[in-house]
């Protein structure tokens, strides 16, 4: 037999999902036909076969998790038999299965192989039970003797997960987003700082994504280290000349941070035409990889759905994300008289193993003097 692995799609990426077979089993494929559409990294990837045969086994359907490394589907050996059933398993089984009251007379066991069950005491009998009803053993807490979950805490827990429904797991989009917001929250030093941009001068025609990142391309120049990468294993930083920024979009699906690689060298009208190609490019889920990967610092312009201010999440290796909240109108001191202006809320997070608070403040600074700027 030959098996197809799920070969690597990616820097960094450790798992796709299946999106949809174009073969089933019991087809002859060509070497290089798509077989399958998985998605990773935001974005869908189609994998030619590397081989031809009959295709004899696939590994998962549709919504199923592939790790890096494991079986995607199984060719046809040419030269395979039958293999010889008269022969006996010489493997051997350690230990005996025990039923009936043997199970519930079993010591708690403490397992720790597994993150997810580290400091769980259960016997086999409850842990069978908590299989059977579908109960995660690390959301229930134990009413036995020395933290022990016993066999009520299990139908307790099962009959709570009923009422509320049945659990979601998150695939694709959701999925990557999860993990990557798990691994910002466990390794980033965050602080925010928040501040206000007075506007009133635009004019109703400004387009407010693309003054955004004119003056965060400003801001970039004034303090570089903003626009950076931190390592985490090694301690250090790269400070990165080219801006490549990356903008935040909501979708049905979740988040994508589509990147516009050296945005400093576009003008206006080319950065709006880029911005209006990747969100074309986002609903018909053709973006690659590639333009998911890389960026500097990143722009979330959540302000066209709602909220004023935020706590913007920074995704390593970047350091830095700034938000723009919704606009609004408000009382403004100009000499000693009072008016009503156009002003624009701003979050900017940093991460502090790399940026200072001075640098932080002065790069916000940059940005609300770019945005108070005529053109």
């Amino acid at each position: 037999m030959s098996i197809f692995k799920l070969p690597d799609l990616g820097e960094g990426l450790t798992e796709a999902e299946i999106v949809e077979w174009f073969v089933k089993e019991g087809d002859t494929v060509e070497i290089d036909k798509n077989i399958v559409s998985m998605e990773t990294a935001k974005a869908i990837v189609d994998l030619p076969a590397q081989q031809s045969g009959k295709i004899i086994k696939l590994y998962g359907s549709a919504g199923d998790i592939i790790q890096t490394g494991d079986p995607l589907l199984e060719f046809e050996d040419e030269n395979q038999t039958e293999p010889d059933v008269s022969k006996k398993d010489s493997g051997t089984v350690v230990g005996e299965i025990k039923t009936g009251d043997e199970l519930y007379s079993e010591k708690p066991q403490e397992f720790t192989s597994s993150a997810r069950n580290v400091g769980i005491k259960a016997t086999p009998a409850v842990r069978a039970l908590a299989r059977r009803m579908d109960v995660d053993l690390s959301v229930v807490s134990p009413s036995g003797p020395n933290s022990t979950i016993i066999a009520k805490d299990i139908e307790r827990v099962s009959k709570i997960l009923q009422q509320v429904g049945k659990m979601e797991p998150l695939k694709g989009v959701r999925r990557a987003m999860a993990n990557a917001m798990s691994k910002a929250h466990s390794e980033v030093v965050s602080v925010t700082l928040n501040d206000d941009a007075d506007i009133n001068s635009w004019s109703e025609s400004e387009d407010i994504t693309i003054r955004l990142i004119r003056a965060m391309i400003v801001a970039c120049k004034r303090e570089p280290s903003l626009n950076a990468w931190y390592d985490n294993h090694s301690v250090g930083r790269r400070l990165i000349k080219q801006v490549h920024m990356g903008i935040a979009v909501d979708t049905e699906q979740g988040l994508f941070v589509p990147v516009i690689e050296n945005a400093d060298k576009y003008s206006a009208a080319d950065l709006r035409e880029k911005i209006n190609d990747l969100k074309i490019a986002l609903a018909e889920r053709k973006l690659t990889p590639e333009s998911l990967r890389g960026n500097t610092i990143t722009l979330s312009n959540f302000g066209g759905i709602g909220g004023r201010y935020a706590n913007p999440v920074i995704v390593p290796p970047t350091v830095a994300i700034l938000g723009a909240g919704k606009l609004c109108r408000e009382p403004v001191a100009t000499g000693n008289n009072i008016e009503i202006h156009q002003r624009i809320p701003l979050s900017l997070s940093f991460d502090h193993r790399s940026v200072t608070g001075g640098e932080a403040c002065r790069f916000l600074a940059a940005v609300i003097e770019d945005l108070q700027r005529e053109i």
